[in-house]
């Protein structure tokens, strides 16, 4: 005999989506939405009462670095434990994390070893993964033809970090044509890796060891030239290009040029841009000025004014968090001089209301908003309609934000592993109060229900070969019925 089916319904609260919104129910059962308008409490259903709230989408964050290792031996501070348990409380109910292959590692290889890493941790969330690739030669290329079966949409490669993990132009180039053919979607980490070491180079012989010259040594050209060559590149190529964590208007430029002249690409920006600056770093102590080294580092404020507009204009369609936590003390701070602090900041919950605070202080709708963290990212990640939106028939992953509530970020309340906070005192309008993943309340009244664990590994569909080259994917978006239009749905 079959269990009886888990059912919930939300009642009352403002359902928003990227198309738009308004008051109605919501009703779950077995991990899927299945009906949507005015809807009465069936025998026996939780009723869960959202009035005077927002029921939004679960957030689908496209960049985390979660059980991740760099430089050969340092870990990040979350295992997918800890990681999934933070980005489940910020309301973050899908990840697309990385994997990449050891040298000589068969990329099939490295995929399946490294979901069986996750699964055995039990996260909180559902899961996929991009392959990264590190100068990839052609036995490595004729790898990526088997990515789409094993659920792989997307790679990524790095134009920095020169004999670690950068890849050349050609490289580049021949990955960018090979991912056209098969509908594989190109992430760029986008500095000039061989400038970027002259600078430091530079910095070191005169003396400069202070943190603040790991921003010194990263200009913003550095940024906007290797974004313009990743461009071009994958115009030539016909590829569909995503910048990772755009932090400055001279690269903003290059991807609206580029957007401008028809190109396939997409930028996000993360949430640390967008509330901290360069100002941190300039003339702090040594332990202070380190919790805010990341790369590209942050950047002016008329910088991150303009990354404010680039999201509410679709100049950037996805804000990220690129969570990569490293404990303050013995790996993010050690010896030496600034090229030895760990470049990576937490933030995967804290992502969704850094992002809210953007509908609070006008900067865009509340239905932008839910486009940058839950609906592009989805359709960007091959997972729409199943993730990212309010419809029947998708997961039933939700959250309800209180609007009249108030966030406080501080390392003695998150949820993650790691010992501090760049966000440490923020404050933004709003509190998440409760969270669906795959119907399961992850989050109930604030406080995170442990039993309600099991995410899975998501399968993710690749871009159609041809169809896309030459537009943005989030832009205009496919139809979507308003939520009021989905009165009855199926109801096993």
């Amino acid at each position: 005999m079959s269990e009886p089916a888990r059912r919930t319904l939300v009642r009352g609260g403002t359902v928003v989506t990227a198309a738009g919104s308004a008051v109605a129910d919501v009703r779950l059962a077995d991990g899927t939405i299945v009906e949507i308008g005015r809807l009465e409490a069936g025998p026996g259903e939780e009723v869960v009462d959202a009035a005077g709230c927002y029921v939004l989408p679960g957030g689908v964050d496209f960049h985390t670095h979660i059980d991740a290792v760099f430089r050969g031996s340092i870990r990040t501070a979350d295992d997918w434990r800890t990681g999934s348990a933070a980005a489940a409380a910020g309301g973050t109910t899908t990840v697309v994390d990385f994997c990449r292959a050891e040298d000589g590692q068969p990329l099939a290889e490295a995929i399946g070893e490294w979901r069986d890493r996750v699964a055995a941790q039990d996260p909180w969330i559902d899961y996929g993964v991009h392959a990264i690739l590190v100068q990839p030669d052609e036995e490595r290329l004729a790898e990526l033809d088997a990515l789409p079966g094993l659920g792989v949409a997307s790679v990524k490669l790095y134009l920095a970090y020169p004999g670690r993990m950068m890849s050349d132009d050609r490289a580049l180039f021949r990955t960018m044509q090979r991912a056209a053919e098969l509908g594989l979607l190109v992430l760029v980490h986008a500095e000039n890796g061989h400038a970027i070491d002259v600078l430091v180079e530079e910095a070191l012989a005169a003396g400069h060891v202070e943190p603040e010259w790991h921003g010194h040594t990263r200009p913003p050209l550095t940024e906007a030239e290797a974004v313009s060559r990743a461009t071009v590149l994958a115009r030539i190529a016909g590829a569909e290009l995503y910048v990772v964590h755009l932090s400055s208007l001279r690269a903003l430029e290059e991807v609206r040029r580029a957007a401008a002249d028809g190109a396939g690409v997409h930028a996000e920006t993360c949430s640390h841009y967008l509330v901290l600056d360069e100002s941190m770093l300039a003339g702090a102590p040594r332990e202070e000025a380190a919790r805010y080294v990341c790369s590209p580092p942050t950047r002016s404020k008329d910088d991150q004014a303009g990354l404010w507009r680039a999201l509410g204009d679709g100049g950037i369609e996805v804000l990220a968090s690129d969570h990569c936590p490293f404990a303050l003390r013995g790996e993010k701070i050690v010896e030496g001089d600034f090229t030895h602090i760990m470049n990576g900041l937490p933030g995967v919950e804290q992502r969704l209301m850094i992002g809210y605070s953007g509908v609070a202080r006008g900067a865009y709708s509340i239905e932008r908003f839910v486009d940058i963290t839950s609906t592009t990212p989805a359709r960007l990640a091959g997972l729409y309609p199943r993730k990212g939106g309010i419809a029947i028939g998708s997961d039933a992953d939700l959250v309800i934000l209180d609007p009249a509530g108030r966030t406080r970020f501080s390392a003695e309340t998150h949820h993650s592993a790691v010992d501090y906070l760049p966000y440490e005192g923020i404050e933004v309008d709003g509190a998440i109060r409760d969270v669906f993943a795959g119907g399961r309340r992850v989050l109930r009244d604030g406080e995170l229900q442990p039993a309600a664990r099991g995410g899975r590994f998501l399968a993710r569909s690749t871009i159609a070969p041809t169809a896309s080259r030459g537009r943005r994917l989030s832009e205009p978006h496919p139809p979507e019925p308003h939520v009021l239009e989905q009165r009855r749905g199926a109801t096993s």
